[in-house]
């Protein structure tokens, strides 16, 4: 019999929880509020930028990093909105989305051995690019229903292995926009440390409420010792685009742009192009969408809660982690599993974003990036689950 096998590392980790629910979705013809992606048009100018680069056939390799126009945009965009001065010949790499810049990161700034801390719930892809990377992850917790942190908790988990931190925010998934003063208090120890931030700033411009997002290289000190991570997916509305980049101080780029390098050379020459037009987008765009979302929030949050559903309404991002007890179940998994094939809804089981699955297990992530028609019948929907 054939000793054929998967590595060690990759058999380590599971395929994605949150794809896993999009193809049950669509299994069920479920509304899928699993998977963040809108069900709404991108901007027609994006759009239009990207058939006229394809049609006056930018279509070849660009250079590795990225097309010069779009970087130059990127570096533009970012002292527009947050006075920071970013050379785009050798401070940022466009890479395949934000999932490509963090794991590009991970591989190109990481060694065997070294600790990163990490907010727990987080995104799915942190521990696999720490495992690939052979790195280990330390958690910090998150408490509900505001997700703060404990100062001391946070202290503790940094050590002399402590290489880096990662910090989503706004914040996938529970919404959460990390304060300048709890910034400030990370930025501490990482100086006090030695270690890097690496953010994941990607839903940046979807906030509510007032609520600020600022981007921890700007504070003192952290500029450079700081990633900065996001993309075109989800402030403009294309996900499948798969645009993203890094910013990063030269020592630290270097690492990221040899690695994004042989990952996957290039992110495609026409979107990029695309990019930079949707860059130019006037401010009014940005307030337009602040407000859609807010709407949509405001819609999430009655729905789930008619449906009996408990939760606090996020400060930024478009999802929410809501208790799901009152379907009745003792596992998440199985709460989700029920909603979308009998329910016609996809959520994320909680259990997902957590090391230890007992800390997610009453949890349920619905994504609200969708038509204000979808999210009322994916309410009528939920209205009639009940308990079990």
């Amino acid at each position: 019999m054939s000793d054929l096998h998967a590595s060690r590392k990759a058999s380590s980790f599971t395929e994605s929880v949150i794809r896993d629910m999009t193809r049950l979705a669509n299994l069920h013809g479920a509304i899928n509020l699993g998977q963040g992606f809108p069900d709404f048009p991108a901007p027609a100018e994006v759009k239009e930028a990207a058939r006229r680069a394809i049609a006056e056939d930018h279509n070849q390799y660009p250079i590795t990093w990225g097309v010069p126009e779009f970087r130059e945009a990127i570096a533009a965009t970012y002292e527009r909105d947050y006075g920071m001065q970013i050379n785009p010949e050798i401070e940022i790499c466009v890479t395949c989305g934000a999932t490509e810049a963090m794991a590009a990161t991970f591989f190109g700034v990481l060694d065997p051995g070294d600790e990163v801390v990490v907010f727990q719930p987080f995104y799915e892809s942190y521990g696999p690019d720490a495992i690939l990377a052979g790195a280990s992850l330390r958690y910090v917790t998150l408490h509900a229903p505001d997700w703060t942190f404990d100062a001391v908790e946070l202290a503790r988990a940094f050590s002399s292995r402590t290489r880096a931190i990662v910090i989503g925010t706004p914040h996938n998934p529970t919404g959460k926009v990390f304060t300048r003063e709890e910034l400030s208090t990370i930025a501490a120890l990482c100086l006090e440390h030695d270690a890097m931030a690496i953010t994941d700033e990607i839903y940046e411009h979807i906030t509510y409420d007032g609520a600020e997002h600022v981007p921890i290289a700007t504070l003192p000190g952290m500029r450079e010792r700081t990633v900065t991570i996001s993309a075109l997916s989800k402030t403009y509305a294309v996900t499948g685009w798969r645009v993203g980049w890094a910013i990063a101080p030269p020592p630290l780029m270097a690492g990221i742009r040899a690695t994004h390098d042989f990952l996957t050379v290039a992110a495609a020459t026409p979107l990029q192009l695309a990019g930079a037009a949707a860059m130019a987008l006037p401010a009014s765009y940005y307030e337009e969408i602040r407000r859609e979302y807010g709407e949509r929030r405001d819609v999430m949050m009655r729905v789930l809660r008619q449906a009996g559903f408990v939760a606090a309404a996020p400060e930024g991002a478009y999802y929410v982690m809501a208790d799901a007890s009152s379907l009745g179940f003792d596992d998440d998994v199985a709460a989700a599993r029920y909603l979308v094939s009998e329910v016609g809804v996809a959520a994320v089981p909680g259990s997902s974003f957590f090391s230890r699955p007992e800390l997610g297990s009453h949890l349920l992530r619905f994504a609200f990036p969708k038509q204000l028609a979808t999210l009322e019948e994916a309410g009528r929907r939920l209205r009639g689950a009940g308990r079990r």
